[in-house]
């Protein structure tokens, strides 16, 4: 018997994981209480070789619930996991989803419905950040990646009101058909794979779309440490995008860096230049006064949470920029490209 429920597209959802004993239980237990039905989705966990727990909670899940493979990435990469969980699913429909995130039960229903109903090439939802712990420092990471000043004008992180069109979604949901047009994730790209796929898509005259009505709650890194890591591998990976895709693809990763070169070159030559020491000090002024005046700001009455934000900012700018930099020689003038292990896979 045919019922509208047989009539939905079978979809795949593909997830990069490797140790993530922490969080992975929990999202696989929302993505099993999803609304979609469970016998039209199949759950390709990607692990790479996970040595704190995961293996065994994985296995767990695995056990009792058909619709759930684990597969072995053993090249530990992001991309590698998502091509290996690509390459291995069924569904005409493919989502990539995060082990740090908590999904709703209607997320993989909407935004199945909406890219059958909008035509989109690739849809998205909107991040809710949440806190990892109740400390002040997690709950300042958590407020710092969901903010303007911490992260620009990047709508799934900030939100929207509207639907909209924009250059890349967090977690996208694609037509399977749509690899075969414009290839996989580039394995070179340890991190910002999902900018320069997105890219590739609209290049050939795809549509990304983001969904205000669709969120997932993210879970933020806990330390600054492991923020200011994540950070600089985005700020590494980025020239390496721009010179695959041949253009510098939004100018919002630029101010780091930017800000960063201002603050070397009016430094420098302030030891010589009362002008550039006057420079310096007006720009160091500036940021310094935007941070504190920010963090207070989105803190509110949390003095603890508004100190740790005060530090959270630069933490993200400078750690962004410095990898920014740092990538540009790498990738542009000693045309380097580490191996996954060089630089470690945290996801």
């Amino acid at each position: 018997m045919v019922t509208a429920a047989t009539l939905r597209p079978f979809v795949s959802i593909a997830i990069p994981c490797r140790n993530e004993a922490r969080y992975i239980g929990n999202c696989l237990a929302s993505i099993l209480a999803s609304d979609y039905p469970l016998d039209r989705l199949e759950i390709l966990v990607a692990d790479g070789l996970s040595d704190d727990g995961t293996r065994e909670i994985l296995r767990t899940y695995a056990a009792g619930h058909s619709c759930i493979t684990v597969l072995d990435n053993n090249q530990l990469s992001t991309p590698a996991a998502l091509n290996l969980a690509i390459r291995s699913a069924s569904g005409s429909v493919v989502i990539r989803m995060d082990a740090h995130v908590l999904y709703p039960p209607d997320y993989v229903r909407r935004l199945v419905e909406a890219l059958e109903e909008t035509g989109a090439d690739n849809v998205g939802g909107v991040l809710e950040t949440v806190p990892a712990d109740d400390s002040p420092t997690a709950r300042a990471i958590a407020l710092g990646l969901s903010h303007r000043f911490g992260v620009g004008n990047s709508h799934f992180r900030t939100g929207t009101r509207e639907r909209r069109e924009v250059d890349t979604v967090p977690f996208g949901c694609y037509r399977r058909e749509t690899f075969d047009r414009i290839g996989l994730f580039d394995e070179e790209l340890i991190r910002n794979q999902d900018d320069e796929l997105n890219f590739r898509l609209i290049s050939r005259g795809g549509r990304i779309l983001l969904l205000p009505e669709v969120t997932c709650r993210y879970f933020a890194r806990r330390s600054f440490g492991q923020v200011a890591r994540m950070y600089y591998q985005y700020g590494y990976f980025k020239p390496l995008v721009a010179r695959k895709v041949g253009r510098v693809m939004t100018v919002r990763q630029l101010v780091p860096s930017m800000l960063i070169g201002a603050l070397l070159a009016s430094g420098g030559l302030g030891m010589w230049i009362p002008e550039a020491a006057a420079a310096f000090a007006f720009i160091a002024a500036l940021y310094a006064g935007g941070v504190l005046a920010f963090a207070a700001i989105a803190a509110g009455s949390d003095l603890r949470c508004g100190i740790a934000l005060a530090a959270v900012f630069p933490t993200l700018h400078f750690s962004y920029g410095f990898g920014f930099i740092r990538g540009i020689y790498d990738h542009l003038v000693a045309r380097r490209i580490p191996e996954a292990r060089e630089i470690g896979f945290s996801r």
